[in-house]
């Protein structure tokens, strides 16, 4: 599933930045979104390579991973609230009697990307440096702590018997921050997806008109306006479930509802760059028509017999 995220965040990474889109304000949310989903990834293969071995800087790894999932929160957020004041500003440009299209993002824009990497690092510091001066590593050290997520208890020998309590409080603050990082994220896409909604749905019958045409687009605004939030939270509720899981019984994540909530945290937090990609990447024309023209612009550089089998495999793509 890393892998597949890998693929998809570099697929939007290559395409973007192979068309010099990456400047423009439609296309910018997303490109920031697939480099913390790309990072994120390739933390996790880095886990995973690790899985058998007796590692001291898994304590280091997991905290990077936090503040990559927390960053990857905040630019979803971002994107969706760049989607919703784009909305907003087309709706009150028509209703003025003109349409006003900026190609540069705004300061606004530039404000809450920096802002959205930046939180996650501030949040994390204290656990990355008070946990290292605590040797809270120590707990991390066995084989298979590396693995994606490990939200369990604080494993101590009975050397380190004297940092449970530093490392215990450290483990409950991550949890915390990372539940209330997720509850924010999803209550605010849910709102913003409900005003981008109704803004459409006014544009739309602003005409006064209300025939099959728009009512077909209501239903597909309906379907992605419902897509955004399911796959957050279906990227990310099983972890939400351990994570809560562990903080109210933590005795209880050793039994079978634990190893459900390991194994669908493994396949569905790992998926989340293949799943972003294809929900706010391509499903969006420009992008589509940026990838065609890649695809196209590499047809153009090759010999007569792979130029032909290409225009076949690019025709079939494109009927697809």
């Amino acid at each position: 599933m890393a892998l597949l995220s890998v693929l998809g965040s570099g697929s939007i990474i290559v395409c973007v930045m192979s068309q010099r889109l990456g400047r423009t304000p439609e296309v910018q949310p997303l490109l920031l979104l697939s480099v913390s989903d790309l990072l994120l990834a390739f933390c996790w293969l880095i886990g995973g390579a690790l899985f058998s071995q007796r590692c001291t800087h898994c304590y280091n790894l997991h905290t990077v991973e936090q503040i990559l999932y927390m960053a990857s929160f905040f630019f979803t957020l971002n994107y969706m609230w760049n989607l919703y004041t784009g909305i907003r500003e087309k709706y009150y440009s028509c209703m003025d009697g003109y349409v006003q299209i900026s190609n540069r993002v705004s300061t606004a824009g530039k404000i809450t990307a920096l802002l959205s990497g930046l939180i996650p690092v501030m949040l994390m510091t204290p656990v990355f440096i008070q946990g290292n001066i605590s040797q809270c590593q120590a707990n991390f050290s066995e084989p298979y702590r590396c693995l994606l997520m490990h939200t369990g208890e604080l494993y101590l020998t009975s050397k380190h018997q004297h940092l449970i309590r530093a490392c215990g409080v450290l483990h409950t603050y991550s949890i915390a921050v990372f539940l209330a990082t997720f509850l924010l994220t999803l209550l605010s896409i849910i709102v913003l997806v409900v005003k981008a909604r109704e803004i459409y749905r006014r544009v739309v019958t602003s005409t006064g008109y209300l025939g099959n045409e728009q009512r077909a687009s209501f239903r597909v605004m309906d379907r992605r306006m419902l897509l955004y939030p399911l796959i957050f939270f279906c990227c990310w509720g099983p972890a939400v479930a351990l994570a809560f899981l562990r903080v109210a019984t933590p005795s209880a994540g050793h039994g079978w509802a634990g190893v459900v909530l390991y194994i669908s945290q493994a396949c569905t937090s790992a998926s989340q760059g293949f799943l972003n990609c294809l929900v706010y990447g391509w499903t969006r024309a420009r992008l589509r028509r940026a990838g065609r023209n890649v695809l196209s612009r590499d047809m153009d550089t090759q010999t007569p017999l792979l130029r032909s089998q290409k225009i076949i495999r690019y025709q079939a793509l494109r009927s697809f």
